[in-house]
C-alpha cells in the first residue's frame, strides 16, 4: 500500500517505521527543522531524522512545509498514495488535502477525551484508569473524526516517558492491524461530543509548581517527565519523585527526613519522596549529597 505519512516528533516515528517494514512511504510530511539546546543549532523532526539515518532522504520526498499553502497543495496533489496516515504531524489539515485519499489519524487518548496537544499529560494528570491510542477517520477540526479502533491499558502510574513508548507502539499496532483489514471494511463510530474534552498545549511554565499538596506535585512529576519537568519556585528541579501515603500537614518545602538514597519533603499536605535535585544550570545529584553539600538538616527548607 502506498502512504503518505504525516508526522513529526517520536511518537510518529515509531509508527512511520512499523509501516516502512510492510508498506511503501511514497512521501513525508514533517514540521520544519527547529533550532534547539544552548546553542540553538537547527534539529531535524524525529521522523526526518528516521530517513536520514537510513539513507532514505533521497528516495522518499520529505516536504516541510511553513504553511500548508497553494504551493503545498500542488506538490502533495501530485503523489499518488492510497491513504494518508497523520500521527502528531502539530497542523490541522485543511479540507482538500483530507479530500486526496483516505486520511486516518492515530491520537494518543481514549477519544473523545483530550482532544488536543497534550493527551498523555492530561490522562495522567486527570488520574485516568485506562491509556490508551485511537485511530479516526480525519475531518476539518480538532481530533472530532469518526473512530476506526482503539488500542488501551491500564493506568499503572508510569511517567509521560514510558506512556508515549508504550502508546507509540500500541499505536503502530493498532495502524496495521486496520490498513490489514482495510478501511473500507471498518463501519466507523460517531465520537460522543458530549464526553469530548480539550488539552492545551504544555509549556515552560507548567512546571513550576508550589509545595501544597503532594499528590498534585508526585502526578505533575509523571505528565511533565522529560519536559518541561517540575521545579520549585527557587527554580531548583527535584526528580524521581515517590508519595509518601501517610497523610501530614507540613510547612512548605521543610526537610523532614534524610537518607542515603532520598530525602522526604513535607507538603502544605503530605509529603514527597525526593531522590534526585537538580540546580539551576547544574547537573542533576543524588538528594543526599545535595543537601550535604548546601550543609541542609532535617527541618531546614530546601533551597
Amino acid at each position: 500500500m502506498k502512504i503518505i505519512f504525516m508526522g513529526t516528533p517520536m511518537y510518529a516515528s515509531v509508527i512511520l517505521e512499523a509501516l516502512m517494514q510492510r508498506h511503501e512511504i511514497v512521501a513525508l510530511v514533517a514540521q520544519e527543522d527547529k533550532k534547539a539546546g544552548r546553542n540553538m543549532q537547527l534539529k531535524m523532526p524525529h521522523t526526518k531524522e528516521l530517513l536520514v539515518s537510513k539513507g532514505l532522504e533521497n528516495k522518499i520526498p520529505i516536504l516541510q512545509p511553513s504553511k500548508l499553502d497553494e504551493e503545498f497543495y500542488t506538490k502533495i496533489s501530485q503523489i499518488s498514495c492510497d491513504v494518508i496516515v497523520v500521527a502528531a504531524y502539530g497542523k490541522i489539515l485543511p479540507k482538500r488535502i483530507l479530500d486526496l485519499a483516505p486520511c486516518i489519524n492515530l491520537h494518543a487518548s481514549i477519544l473523545p477525551k483530550y482532544r488536543g496537544a497534550s493527551p498523555i499529560q492530561s490522562a495522567i494528570l486527570e488520574q485516568d484508569e485506562y491509556f490508551g491510542v485511537t485511530a479516526m477517520k480525519m475531518e476539518e477540526g480538532l481530533d472530532c473524526g469518526d473512530i476506526l479502533g482503539i488500542l488501551a491499558f491500564k493506568n499503572q502510574n508510569e511517567g509521560a516517558l514510558e506512556l508515549f513508548s508504550k502508546l507509540s507502539s500500541k499505536a503502530a499496532q493498532l495502524t496495521l492491524e486496520l490498513l490489514e483489514i482495510g478501511l473500507d471494511k471498518i463501519s466507523p463510530l460517531k465520537q460522543l461530543e458530549c464526553k469530548k474534552s480539550l488539552c492545551k498545549k504544555i509549556k515552560k511554565e507548567d512546571g513550576k509548581i508550589e509545595l501544597k499538596n503532594a499528590k498534585e506535585v508526585f502526578l505533575k512529576s509523571l505528565a511533565y517527565e522529560g519536559w518541561p519537568e517540575i521545579s520549585l519556585q527557587n527554580q531548583i528541579k527535584i526528580k524521581n519523585i515517590q508519595l509518601n501515603e501517610e497523610e501530614s500537614n507540613n510547612q512548605e518545602g521543610v526537610i523532614l527526613q534524610i537518607q542515603r538514597d532520598k530525602i522526604l519533603l513535607g507538603c502544605k499536605k503530605g509529603s514527597i519522596f525526593v531522590s534526585t535535585i537538580q540546580a539551576p544550570s547544574k547537573k542533576p545529584m543524588n538528594a543526599y549529597d545535595y543537601l550535604q553539600g548546601k550543609r541542609l538538616k532535617v527541618g531546614d527548607i530546601l533551597s
